[in-house]
């Protein structure tokens, strides 16, 4: 077959085979990274066989799907629950694999036609759609739950009261969203490249769309990075390593890019009650724990604990700047800078918009007997953390317009000292 066929290879076991190979693996991939956040946060105490299930619920969040919180204890109880959140270490790994994977084949040719294109992406919605299918349907258990030794408890004695609590995955929401997640891998994954070629019909769009993405991708993965940094000094001097590596596991970027999204100067609402919390340093989770729902920015983090959260604008700027530069070096000459500073401005936007909504945490879980109490011996809780979403977006278009071109002329006075 010439180098310049416009589509993927005709024969369907070559076609098929590393699609298969492309879903199994970063399904595989996230697996591993899901079982072992599951086992450093605690799944020792898991129930006989509630491991798999568990896993399978965490990889079902991974793609943006949601899982419900239920109870039956009979007409004389209720429950109540639901949970959104998800583990963004686990959908980082499986979308750096998947899009990987999608461009291997295509770095062998110099053209692709858009029927190609389409075809090899079919290909792999296919499959992936079937193993979200095969993820929801298994996340789903159900456990007993012990009232304790006080008045509920008894209460529960007296009216043989056998509650139960479990979570299953609502499977058409979880097909639905998981096919819109990939369709978001593939595109981005395509963005980024710099091998991959664009079918004609979108070459137009490739130097411009191309750098500024790039370069945002860029950004989130370096806020991880540091991230990361800190998290293992933390776990190393510390103490507490097993909690430290769980967040590692499960919720890397969810703190980074909180963090990134604060230094912005963008503001959070949130609240915790109960004794779960969320995956972030402790004075986070202080701030958060009110009566009522609070907000969440530098100037509260400054007023909790001191002017040492100001590093995390110092941080964010650096970040900022560096992505503005990388775009501007790789992007052509004669761009001018307001270019710059408007495809920076929509590509941070863009970024913020995404992190809103999958780094927000929303959860509730309770049980009462008779009306009376909620699960007994502390076991209710609530747990809310959300984005102010159009606070953050204006702030995300005003960094980037403005270090977009800032980095713009930065990196044109370098060439012009070079020559």
């Amino acid at each position: 077959m010439s180098a310049h066929s416009p589509s993927p290879p005709r024969s369907p076991l070559n076609g098929w085979l590393p699609a298969l190979v492309a879903v199994v693996g970063a399904l595989a991939a996230m697996a591993v990274v899901a079982a072992l956040g599951i086992w450093a946060a605690g799944a020792a105490d898991l129930p006989e066989g509630a491991f798999g299930p568990v896993l399978a619920a965490v990889l079902v969040l991974a793609v943006g799907g949601t899982v419900r919180l239920s109870g039956d204890a009979g007409g004389l109880a209720g429950t109540q629950g639901g949970l959104t959140a998800i583990p963004l270490t686990v959908t980082l790994t499986g979308a750096l694999l998947l899009g990987w994977c999608f461009l291997r084949p295509l770095h062998h040719r110099t053209v692709v036609g858009a029927p190609g294109l389409a075809g090899w992406a079919a290909r792999i919605a296919v499959l992936w759609l079937l193993a979200v299918l095969a993820l929801a349907l298994a996340a789903r258990r159900t456990f007993e739950v012990s009232l304790g030794d006080d008045l509920l408890g008894d209460l529960g004695e007296l009216f043989g009261v056998r509650p139960t609590v479990g979570f299953a995955a609502d499977v058409l929401p979880t097909v639905l969203i998981g096919l819109v997640w990939l369709a978001g891998v593939l595109v981005v994954a395509t963005l980024v490249s710099r091998g991959a070629p664009l079918p004609p019909e979108l070459m137009r769009f490739q130097a411009g769309a191309r750098p500024a993405a790039r370069a945002t991708l860029g950004l989130l993965l370096a806020a991880v990075a540091v991230a990361l940094v800190v998290a293992l000094v933390v776990a190393a001097t510390k103490g507490h390593a097993a909690e430290t590596f769980a967040v590692i596991l499960l919720g890397l970027p969810n703190v980074a890019w909180l963090g990134l999204t604060l230094g912005l100067g963008a503001t959070w609402e949130g609240r915790v009650e109960g004794p779960f919390g969320l995956p972030v340093p402790r004075v986070l989770d202080e701030v958060l724990r009110t009566p009522d729902v609070t907000e969440l920015n530098l100037g509260s983090l400054v007023d909790h604990d001191g002017g040492r959260w100001w590093w995390l604008l110092v941080g964010a700027a650096v970040l900022v700047a560096g992505a503005a530069c990388a775009m501007a070096v790789t992007s052509p000459a004669p761009v001018p800078p307001w270019q710059h500073a408007l495809r920076l401005a929509v590509a941070l936007t863009l970024a913020a918009l995404m992190i809103g909504p999958t780094a927000r945490v929303s959860a509730r879980i309770g049980l009462s007997v008779l009306g009376i109490g909620d699960l007994g011996e502390g076991l209710t809780g609530q747990v809310l953390l959300e984005p102010q979403l159009w606070g953050a977006l204006g702030l995300a278009l005003l960094w980037g317009l403005v270090a977009g071109f800032a980095g713009a002329w930065a990196v044109r006075g370098l060439r012009r000292w070079r020559l």
